[in-house]
């Protein structure tokens, strides 16, 4: 059934009320903007209206159980109409703080070093679906985030740009002026690289800035780490970044996870630095070390390798260290598998939790 979040204006007013703009106007306003998910609460709406939305369900999902690091991170388990459960993350900050959000439910995407890779993919996820993780989260965290600056990022479960449409269309309804007016400046995807929907994405009149998940120096490393790269090379894959920079004039965050002697070593960091001295100003990276999960058979670098590894690239382009947030309750990047948080200071892991 047909839910309202993730419906833009147009949509609502053609579903509800062509003739009463005004007051379908008002309920996108308090739905997206307000976060108000109780209809009989919404002021000036007509009684006629409100019989309209007595039979359609809002479309938020369900907080199954929250998860609390000890650095202030917040994993959400939610469950979606259908019974299936995703994650979200909240991650503080004393600058702005950010919001990561799943595009799919698992991911069909095989990267050897990270657990939702584990899980398969089960479905996309619908605009809506995406929408009302953000708005669930601020309602959530209300009234800490008034008032404080925030980020979304596309970087939780799934690939987004296998799932382009939707992700593009919820980008719009998050980006509305009228709604909730979050400037597309502040919202990012993250993907594997998916080679032919970076054209698609790059004409888009509304999109997410770009992070491409590179993790590899060569061709042959980056096919072991990410299977991915045997359909779409790694060559094709900077070409395409070229061609993405070159047509919208954007930067592109690349993002490099570190595996401890794998492909952290110095030889990678000046191959990595040369793949994308090519595409100038348009390319930063971020490196950030492994989050070390069951199941996956890589380990962290030590501390002093991940310094070694930036200072390297950074004499070529940007560099940056991404400090991980969430791993003592598997919100990290790459954690997320719907799982128990660690048991004990032996940091046992328990067995996934509700798997939908």
């Amino acid at each position: 059934m047909m839910s309202l979040i993730g419906l833009d204006l147009a949509e609502l007013q053609a579903l509800l009320a062509p003739d009463r703009p005004h007051h379908v106007r008002r309920l996108y306003q308090a739905i997206n903007r307000d976060r108000q998910f109780d209809y009989g609460a919404i002021p000036d709406l007509p009684d006629s209206l409100r019989g309209r939305l007595a039979d359609l369900p809002l479309g938020l999902p369900r907080v199954e159980q929250t998860f609390t690091s000890s650095d202030g991170s917040l994993r959400y388990l939610l469950t979606l109409a259908d019974g299936r459960t995703i994650e979200s993350v909240f991650m503080p900050e004393s600058r702005r703080d950010t919001i990561c959000i799943s595009s799919q439910v698992g991911c069909l995407v095989d990267c050897r070093f990270c657990l939702t890779a584990l899980m398969g993919l089960e479905r996309s996820l619908t605009a809506g679906e995406m929408v009302g993780q953000v708005l669930l989260l601020l309602a959530q965290l209300a009234p800490d985030v008034h008032n404080r600056r925030f980020n979304i990022v596309m970087m939780g479960m799934g690939e987004p740009l296998l799932n382009l449409p939707n992700v593009l269309k919820a980008t719009r309804v998050l980006a509305d002026s009228r709604g909730m007016n979050i400037s597309p400046r502040r919202l990012t995807i993250s993907t594997s690289g998916i080679t032919p929907k970076l054209a698609e994405l790059a004409v888009a009149p509304v999109r997410p800035r770009l992070a491409i998940s590179l993790n590899a120096s060569s061709e042959e490393q980056r096919r072991e780490l990410m299977p991915i790269t045997r359909k779409y090379t790694l060559a094709g894959l900077l070409k395409a970044c070229g061609e993405y920079a070159a047509v919208t004039g954007d930067a592109i965050l690349f993002e490099y996870v570190l595996l401890d002697g794998v492909n952290d070593s110095d030889a990678d960091a000046q191959r990595v630095a040369a793949l994308l001295a090519p595409l100038g100003e348009a390319a930063k990276l971020n490196v950030i070390a492994l989050n070390p999960a069951p199941g996956i058979p890589f380990a962290p670098p030590a501390p002093e390798r991940v310094v070694a590894f930036q200072q390297i690239v950074r004499r070529t382009l940007p560099c940056f260290l991404r400090k991980p947030r969430g791993r003592d309750v598997y919100a990290a990047c790459g954690q997320l598998k719907r799982m128990d948080a660690p048991s004990g200071e032996n940091g046992l892991y328990r067995l996934p939790v509700h798997v939908g």
